[in-house]
């Protein structure tokens, strides 16, 4: 498939700029990690980091189905059903993590 025909590339900057906040707060839990803050504080940054990460497979997930998937059953029952399988097991490693 090529890249420009991936669901998410309209909203490709929108995730860029979410990657780039995560990296940005995966590098302040290690300066808080470094400089031994409260476990407290430091879960509450884990948690939203973990929180900005669902949000972004979330939006994946949404461009995936609405895009992908659409397209693939449009093409044919085997192709449509292959995607669908597909996401099912997206959505089944997200529901684990």
């Amino acid at each position: 498939m090529d890249h420009a025909e991936h669901g998410y590339i309209e909203r490709k900057d929108d995730y860029l700029r979410r990657l780039r906040r995560i990296e940005g707060q995966a590098r302040g839990l290690q300066r808080m990690v470094e400089e031994e803050q409260y476990c407290i504080d430091i879960l509450t940054q884990v948690s939203a980091m973990t929180k900005a990460l669902q949000a972004v497979s979330l939006g994946l997930l949404e461009e995936h189905m609405n895009h992908c998937v659409l397209q693939a059953a449009h093409e044919g029952d085997d192709q449509g059903k292959a995607k669908i399988d597909e996401a099912v097991q997206a959505i089944s490693r997200l529901v684990r993590s």
